[in-house]
């Protein structure tokens, strides 16, 4: 149970930072290409409708990361590795 909290502290930690790394880069021209951002999901202004006539249903789901997320993740799974709990 420690190891699998201790993960996900890890994978949390590593987007939080990866965040704050691609805003802190997104105006430095040669680190720029961290803030890149691809999304993937349904679009916020074109969200899946069920209209059942008495029930109307509305899912949205998207999800942003950056190249600075793709890489502190990264690390902070290789941290884990290195300080897992025995």
């Amino acid at each position: 149970m420690k190891r699998n909290i201790l993960l996900i502290f890890f994978v949390l930690a590593g987007i939080v930072v990866g965040a704050l790394l691609a805003n802190l880069c997104a105006h430095i021209p040669f680190l720029s290409w961290l803030a890149y951002v691809g999304t993937i999901g349904f679009s916020p202004e074109h969200p899946f409708i069920l209209d059942l006539s008495v029930l109307k249903l509305t899912f949205g789901f998207s999800m942003s990361i950056s190249v600075a997320q793709i890489i502190t993740i990264s690390l902070a799974i290789f941290l884990y590795n290195k300080t897992k709990l025995r």
